[in-house]
């Protein structure tokens, strides 16, 4: 379809029709996890709309799909793994939405792509380590949202843009310790899509964000000690789920979130001590990963989940008693990691990743009498905490990683001055209210290790 309109554009001398058709084939490829042939098309509407705003500066709808073009492109040198070439084509995006918007603040289409841009934006600084950069982001988008949601409560588009902003406030929150803002937003969040999903059942995005909205909420729960509470609402996400890959199983999106709803589902199994139950769910998570990351091996989200579901595997044989087949899960992992790691070195997410990759393998070898094999995993995994710590010092999950670095290199060493070094990091991040209520146990234990 895009091709031919393509082909018809270009024989008319439509350049505005060439550029649309260049735009939907860079959609359709995106979609279909080319990305690749996404960002050559993207490219190409973008040259094309250069061209036309060069013709005639003052025209406002070229300025917006020249700023629809960067974000474009910004879609996808994010999902290839290139992190500050996303944040500069998102940035060129947002420059030409603020100037949009400020020229006719009551055009409710750029306030919304404005809103757009800054919660693009604030993905990129997420995933970059820049927390608090990510949440004024995310609130200059909130507050967009809020505005156009007041001036018609009925527009759905608009409230679910609003759910969204609510979800990546949440996001930030929860990983800078602040569950109780977490769950409130998550739940601001839940009720809209609640109310939105009851509108129109048929929805399956609707049906989709409401998935997302119980996971979020599982997760927190998870967090404070909830377990029932956190099973109760994975169930929910994966019901839905199931629906919606039983409705289109050629759909790569819902068939990820199945993956991870039976992951999630797998981890409380494995905290109520239902080791078979939890291996029975990742086994059906890493099936359906495989299967993805074997369609695109391009697609770095896919390889990360991936790694994801060895892991979990490994940490269930581990318990089970099967060393070897844990450490052969856990280096398969490793593997994956350290390529994701290689492609994109800024990307604080895949680096912490790799770091909970050496610490597993390390774990293994440390059981298995393999003290020097042990050492050496665990200082590869210090040294990338140490560097994401410094990095962002109010990320709560972090200084913990840093926390329990340095208990496993006092076990593997016997050497006290590391849970020393634990317990400062772990009284710090109280003093700075910052350490977890299910984690407040640490500080007497550290104090035992470290012979206080």
């Amino acid at each position: 379809m895009f091709t031919h309109s393509l082909e018809s554009a270009r024989a008319a001398g439509d350049s505005w029709g060439e550029m649309a058709a260049q735009g939907g084939l860079g959609d359709f490829f995106l979609a279909s996890g080319d990305l690749a042939a996404a960002n050559s098309a993207y490219t190409a509407a973008l040259g094309l709309a250069e061209q036309r705003l060069a013709t005639d500066p003052g025209n406002t709808q070229w300025h917006r799909d020249l700023s629809v073009s960067h974000a474009r492109i910004g879609d996808v040198l994010r999902a290839q793994g290139d992190g500050p070439g996303a944040l500069a084509a998102y940035r060129k995006s947002l420059a030409i939405a603020e100037a949009l918007a400020a020229r006719d603040p009551a055009n409710t289409a750029w306030q919304r792509d404005l809103s757009v841009s800054h919660d693009k934006i604030g993905d990129v600084l997420v995933a970059q380590g820049d927390g608090p950069g990510a949440l004024a982001a995310f609130r200059n988008s909130l507050a967009i949202r809020e505005a156009l949601a007041a001036r018609d409560p009925a527009n759905t588009q608009w409230q679910r843009d609003l759910s969204v902003s609510h979800d990546r406030i949440g996001d930030v929150l929860r990983a800078q310790g602040d569950g109780p803002g977490a769950l409130a937003a998550f739940r601001k969040s839940l009720a809209i899509r609640e109310a939105l999903a009851a509108r129109d059942p048929a929805n399956t995005q609707w049906q989709r964000d409401l998935s997302i909205s119980f996971e979020k909420i599982g997760d927190v729960l998870v967090a404070q000690g909830d377990g029932p509470g956190a099973l109760a609402a994975f169930r929910n996400s994966l019901a839905i789920r199931e629906a919606l890959a039983a409705r289109d199983p050629a759909n790569t999106q819902w068939q990820r979130d199945l993956s991870v709803s039976h992951d999630r589902i797998g981890d409380v199994l494995r905290a109520q001590g239902d080791g078979p139950g939890a291996l029975a769910a990742f086994r059906k998570s890493l099936a359906i990963a495989e299967a993805l990351a074997g369609r695109d091996p391009a697609n770095t989200e896919w390889q990360r989940d991936l790694s994801v579901s060895h892991n979990k595997i490994g940490d269930v044989l581990l318990a089970q008693g099967d060393g070897p087949g844990a450490l052969a899960a856990f280096r398969k992992s490793l593997a994956i990691r350290e390529a994701l790691a290689a492609r994109d070195p800024a990307n604080t997410e895949w680096q912490r990743d790799l770091s909970v990759s050496h610490n597993k393998i390390g774990d293994v070898l440390l059981a298995q009498g393999d003290g020097p094999g042990a050492l050496a995993a665990f200082r590869k995994s210090l040294a990338i905490r140490e560097a994401l710590a410094a990095r962002d010092p109010l990320n709560a999950e972090w200084q913990r990683d840093l926390v329990v670095s340095f208990v496993k290199l006092g076990e593997a060493t016997g050497d006290a001055a590391f849970a020393a070094r634990a317990l400062g990091i772990a009284q710090d991040m109280q003093q700075r209210g910052i350490l977890a209520p299910r984690d407040a146990w640490m500080i007497d234990e550290l104090k035992r290790r470290a012979g206080e």
